[in-house]
């Protein structure tokens, strides 16, 4: 919360500036065939959008609805002061308002308008916020994903979706402020559950002159059409030729129609390797370890006695992302060699580290994720045989480049990675430094360039890494008889059962 007001944080309070908004309708009557008959803006505040699209579609009726009372004030008393009987603004809850009921009489075009609050689900958790609508699973994430940070969602996306419902079977359109990220999952929803043929623009703006925010920010317009949806991103809000085209192909939403196309031919009908993200623990402060001057000490500053049987050398995200992968800053404790292995052999084979362990039940149990639940002592996620290969070629989820690193073992002893980073396993250097020439290639680096969105907050995934053919790439680049000689080790093979990993 700091630097923000409570009130500001829980309702996602970014007012619009009057020039902003007033550029937004001109650009949006530029744009309009016709005027709509009912212009909406569902969390109104203090009414720029209100008072902007009022003056420029003077034809056009105008209804505010806002939570916050004060606001609605300011609202309507500007709104008598420009003399506009066209403007009607109440207050009024958006998650207890009967929206259908409202917009029922309406048979003109509807144009829905405005700057939704920027705030997530579960940082108005972290407020006891009232302020939220009724959760739902509106994506299906399944298992693990849910569990672990998919399930938590902005609120703006939540409610441009149902503005998606609203004109589902209207005539109507769709202007709004909102997050970069927000915007591309309103337009996957509209790929993914063909809710409506649409075409789709993103304009993005400079969110931090505007409302003095550090996040990528843009306005998205939905306009329904007969044909399938396209998505048109735009540089800013005066430019007029698009920079690229969004689109669903092969089933997954991909950031460059164009540059995808040209590398289309190296995609992955099926994975010939499996692409892993490292470890994941939760308890940082116990389990990452410094050994400094002879002495092992915890992020706690303590210092500890560990037997090194369970201590590997670890790389986080930084330390790819930065290349620095010759050595490493800490150690982390490895507990199990496998997902929900029983633990409690580390008390006789390692007594040193299981008192340790022992000592910090408290800190353990304050582990908040469900995945912990019911497992053995000092469970760990993202270990398995292939945590202990040799050779690995590893790429930061978080940093904004595409370049793998090859590492090998440090201190005689495998490295292993924290779970922002994504890694291939293998036991042999010729496979993997093979590998990682193919991964720096041009035609690989377009593949992957033409599906990430570089302002996402991990825009390196596995599930887009796992796209990529190694096949089709070496074929690709009359490579395919050192791939053979290194991967295929039967002359029966077919290119599905080849062994590119431990």
């Amino acid at each position: 919360m700091r630097g923000k007001s409570r009130d500001k944080w829980q309702f996602g309070d970014f007012q619009t500036p009057d020039g902003l908004s007033t550029k937004i309708a001109n650009l949006l009557q530029a744009s309009l065939n016709t005027e709509p008959t009912l212009i909406v803006e569902p969390s109104c505040g203090k009414g720029a959008f209100v008072l902007a699209f009022a003056k420029t579609f003077r034809n056009s009726r105008v209804i505010g609805r806002d939570i916050n009372k004060t606001y609605v004030q300011i609202c309507k008393d500007l709104a008598q002061d420009n003399d506009n009987p066209n403007i009607s603004v109440e207050y009024g809850d958006f998650f207890q308002t009967d929206w259908e009921y409202l917009l029922s009489g309406e048979s003109g075009q509807i144009l829905i308008i405005g700057n939704p609050p920027w705030v997530t689900s579960s940082e108005l958790g972290l407020l006891n916020s009232s302020n939220l609508p009724v959760k739902d699973n509106s994506e299906f994430r399944k298992g693990i994903q849910a569990i672990t940070g998919y399930s938590n969602f902005d609120i703006s996306e939540w409610m441009i979706l149902r503005y998606l419902e609203w004109i589902k079977n209207r005539d109507g359109k769709i202007a709004v402020l909102c997050k970069s990220s927000v915007a591309r999952k309103i337009v996957r929803s509209l790929y993914k559950q063909k809710i409506f043929g649409a075409k789709a623009r993103i304009h993005a703006i400079d969110a931090q002159r505007y409302f003095g925010a550090a996040v990528e920010a843009c306005l998205l317009v939905i306009e329904k059409q007969p044909f399938p949806t396209q998505c048109y991103v735009y540089e800013s809000l005066e430019s007029k030729r698009h920079q690229y085209i969004i689109s669903d192909e092969d089933g997954v939403l991909i950031r460059d129609l164009d540059s995808y196309l040209k590398v289309k031919h190296l995609k992955a009908d099926k994975a010939e390797l499996i692409w892993r993200s490292g470890i994941k623990h939760d308890c940082s402060r116990v389990m990452e370890i410094t050994h400094s001057n002879g002495l092992y000490v915890n992020g706690d500053n303590e210092k500890v006695e560990l037997e090194e049987t369970h201590l590997y050398p670890l790389l986080k995200s930084s330390d790819i992302g930065n290349g620095r992968v010759s050595s490493c800053r800490k150690h982390v404790i490895v507990t199990q060699t496998r997902i929900g292995q029983d633990t409690s052999h580390i008390r006789m084979s390692s007594p040193l580290t299981w008192s340790y362990l022992s000592s910090k039940d408290d800190v353990f149990s304050k582990r908040k994720s469900s995945i912990y639940r019911g497992k053995p002592l000092y469970s760990i996620f993202g270990v398995g045989d292939y945590t202990f290969s040799p050779w690995k070629i590893a790429i930061s989820g978080l940093y904004k480049n595409l370049f793998f690193q090859l590492v090998g073992p440090i201190g005689g002893k495998p490295a292993v990675f924290d779970d922002t980073v994504s890694f291939l396993s293998f036991e042999s250097y010729d496979q993997a430094l093979f590998v990682r020439d193919l991964l720096m290639t041009e035609e690989a680096q377009l593949f992957y360039e033409s599906q990430i969105f570089w302002d996402e907050k991990r825009p390196v995934t596995t599930d887009i890494l796992k796209r990529l053919s190694l096949l089709a790439l070496s074929i690709c680049l009359g490579e395919e008889q050192e791939y053979s000689r290194l991967f295929c080790h039967d002359s029966d093979h077919q290119p599905e059962q080849l062994e590119l990993i431990a």
